[in-house]
């Protein structure tokens, strides 16, 4: 059975930090690249950051570079987002999401968590 499952959302004041846990089942975790996505209401889902592999490096959006870490633990089919230094712009559902491709396209990707919202206040 294929289940991913986001924690850690909530609401931070700018300049805080949040950190986001998807819990994967093994099918998921060790068929697909593993991934953060985003979307903000009105607006396209955008790819945040996606995990390496022993063949792809850790990849980011530009919006989030330097500020957001990508992480898992294999052993606990986990992965996570450290966000540090938030902005109002990075208010949105964050989804877990597991792809056919090392991309941050949306459309590389097969199998999505139900989100978790991160809401960044002045």
């Amino acid at each position: 059975q294929v289940q991913l499952l986001e924690s850690g959302g909530g609401s931070v004041q700018a300049g805080g930090s949040l950190r986001l846990t998807c819990v994967a089942s093994e099918f998921a975790y060790r068929r697909y690249y593993m991934a953060w996505f985003r979307q903000a209401p009105g607006k396209e889902r955008e790819g945040v950051a996606i995990a390496g592999t022993n063949m792809y490096s850790t990849a980011y959006a530009d919006s989030v570079k330097g500020r957001f870490t990508i992480s898992q633990d294999n052993a606990e089919n986990e992965l996570y987002l450290q966000m540090n230094n938030l902005k109002q712009d990075d208010t949105a559902m964050y989804y877990c999401a597991g792809g056919v491709q090392h991309s941050l396209r949306p459309e590389d990707f097969v199998v999505w968590g139900q989100g978790t919202q991160v809401t960044v206040y002045s």
